[in-house]
């Protein structure tokens, strides 16, 4: 899969969630994982990174939105359910996407909103937990933008191979 993402979340407040998020941004690959103002001191995640992710993926701490610094080219995607926010599986993921989920109780705050280029729902009827929700979106963008063989038309597994790469032909610069 070409690209990267990161994951994080905004105020929260539960440590156990952001090393749940850490662990599951650490299994899909993330490129590393933050949170902006959070409540509750992140450093110590209690039982939940089992992966010690801690070790292996960086983690960056903001002290507030205005401070959260993104790579360049970057699209920052907020999880939310909110109006106006488009349903996880009609959306195409950013080849260069950073995540961000509200706090368990608040949601995005209204700046992070504003800072955010796309908003994004889980189609639930209601909040789901944190660390369920990122691990999710880590899946959707995961079946979509990577390469696997086509879903069986039957229940069961892929009846086909996938096929092969096929690399294009050289680009030329007109000039």
């Amino acid at each position: 899969m070409k690209g990267y993402f990161a994951i994080g979340c905004e105020g929260i407040s539960k440590p156990m969630n952001v090393g749940a998020l850490l662990r599951t941004g650490h299994a899909f690959g993330a490129a590393f994982c933050f949170t902006v103002a959070p409540v509750a001191e992140t450093v110590d995640f209690g039982w939940s990174d089992t992966s010690s992710a801690a070790g292996t993926v960086p983690l960056y701490t903001y002290p507030d939105v205005a401070s959260l610094t993104l790579p360049q080219g970057c699209a920052l995607v907020g999880i939310e359910l909110m109006a106006g926010s488009v349903a996880l599986p009609s959306f195409r993921h950013p080849r260069r996407a950073v995540y961000v989920l509200g706090s368990e109780r608040g949601g995005l705050s209204p700046e992070m909103v504003a800072r955010c280029d796309h908003i994004v729902q889980i189609p639930t009827r209601f909040s789901l937990n944190l660390s369920l929700a990122g691990a999710l979106v880590m899946y959707d963008r995961l079946i979509s933008l990577g390469r696997f063989a086509p879903r069986p038309i039957m229940p069961g597994g892929p009846t086909e191979e996938l096929p092969p790469h096929v690399h294009g032909g050289p680009k030329v610069a007109e000039g």
